[in-house]
């Protein structure tokens, strides 16, 4: 077979399989928002405990990312994507059956552990089958299958959970998980000359890196000041747009405007075909027009605009709502850019440290302001149930969206400094 025996045609099979795998993260670290109410009602929670549940999957992911980059380079994203996959898989069927707050606890920290490994996978990846020409287009669509698995947790997810219950939906995320898992096994390979083929021209060598090689290139990341501000900016970012499409969207739209669960979810699921459209288009126009930083900046001043008419207004009319849902998955695609940046500044052979450590960066954010919303959302709640699930007050909505806002403010203060060195340079 012709797909199977061309290496320029095979790298997108195998993308495709750890694609899947990708995916299935996304589903998973995105499905609290459609779940909310259920969880608030199986594990009795407040809106921070709540959050707390949400976050612990990006606790764990946000650790794991420098040890995700050492693996990636040194053990190769084949087998170390197997292990994340399978890992991820068994937390997912353990959350479906988890009885307490504490087991399902435990149990979506298991399924961080193993998430946690596959985008840097993904990314190493395609720094050995892919020419650096190619790698921001790449970068793109993979993200663009965050996109897909966002748009899943979105209706589908809400309509699935209709038609069986959350538990049996989530259950059956794991049993496909291990399937793919298993999948990426067998038919990944980490390079070119693995599957038996040439190396493909253009793609620079990746060799294995001994330990010492290893040391060096996190410290040499770690001094990087550009890492640091990339750092910041997707802990802003990727917190923001995490929080709000897999947590709090869904509620804000079904408390604030009186509608239900499935209606609501069509608005985050406009966010996931934001993320799918955005950072494949944004990348593409970065590779032909050789420009990072400008689009970056560009990015980040709708970014700032498309939050704050939701905080300052509360309640606009829901075709604006719609629209800044959209445009901050959209805008996604222009922050992605920085790890091009990262990449483009590093040895490719360490391509996977340089990228964990920003990854690492982007889950903090996605950790800890889940937490932070759900804390300013409790603060002004005024003691409403309906059906156990907390209703919260428009004034804590908007300060939750104003928090976020100020996230976005920050992320552009970063590619503001970015745009000022690359001037200098």
């Amino acid at each position: 077979m012709r797909l199977w025996r061309d290496p320029l045609r095979r790298r997108w099979l195998l993308w495709l399989i750890l694609g899947v795998v990708f995916l299935l993260v996304n589903v998973n670290r995105l499905s609290s928002a459609v779940l909310a109410e259920d969880l608030m009602v199986a594990f009795g929670t407040t809106g921070a405990e709540l959050g707390t549940l949400h976050a612990t999957f990006f606790w764990v992911y946000a650790v794991m990312q420098i040890p995700t980059g050492v693996l990636a380079d040194r053990v190769g994203p084949r087998r170390t994507a197997t292990a994340g996959g399978l890992v991820m898989s068994v937390g997912t069927i353990w959350f479906a059956l988890a009885e307490s707050y504490l087991a399902a606890m435990a149990a979506r920290s298991l399924v961080g552990l193993g998430g946690s490994v596959i985008f840097v996978c993904l990314l190493r990846f395609c720094a050995s089958w892919y020419r650096a020409d190619e790698f921001a287009t790449m970068s793109g669509l993979t993200f663009a299958v965050s996109g897909v698995g966002g748009v899943l947790a979105t209706t589908p997810l809400a309509l699935a959970v209709g038609a069986v219950g959350w538990r049996s939906a989530i259950g059956w995320l794991g049993v496909f998980g291990l399937a793919f898992s298993v999948a990426v096994y067998v038919l990944v390979r980490d390079t070119p000359e693995d599957a038996g083929f040439d190396p493909i021209e253009g793609v620079p060598g990746q060799p294995s890196l001994t330990t010492a090689e290893l040391r060096a290139h996190l410290g040499s990341a770690l001094r990087d000041p550009h890492i640091w501000v990339v750092s910041v900016l997707l802990f802003c970012t990727t917190g923001v747009n995490l929080t709000l499409f897999g947590l709090w969207g869904v509620p804000y739209v079904v408390q604030t405007y009186d509608v239900s669960i499935a209606y609501a979810s069509v608005f985050t699921l406009l966010g996931g075909i934001g993320t799918i459209v955005g950072p494949p288009t944004i990348g593409w126009v970065s590779d032909r027009l050789g420009r990072r930083v400008d689009l970056m900046v560009a990015g980040g001043v709708t970014f700032v605009a498309a939050l704050g008419v939701i905080a300052a207004t509360g309640n606009p009319p829901l075709w604006v709502v719609a629209a800044s849902f959209f445009l901050t998955g959209v805008l996604l695609g222009a922050f992605v850019l920085s790890y091009t940046i990262v990449k483009e500044r590093h040895p490719s052979s360490a391509s996977g440290i340089s990228t964990g450590t920003i990854n690492g960066a982007a889950f903090f954010g996605a950790a800890m302001l889940p937490t932070v919303m759900g804390w300013a959302l409790d603060a002004y709640w005024t003691g409403e149930l309906v059906g156990g699930v907390r209703v919260y007050t428009e004034t804590g909505y908007r300060i939750a969206f104003g928090i976020a806002t100020v996230a976005g403010a920050i992320a552009l203060a970063c590619t503001l400094w970015l745009y000022r060195h690359e001037r200098a340079d």
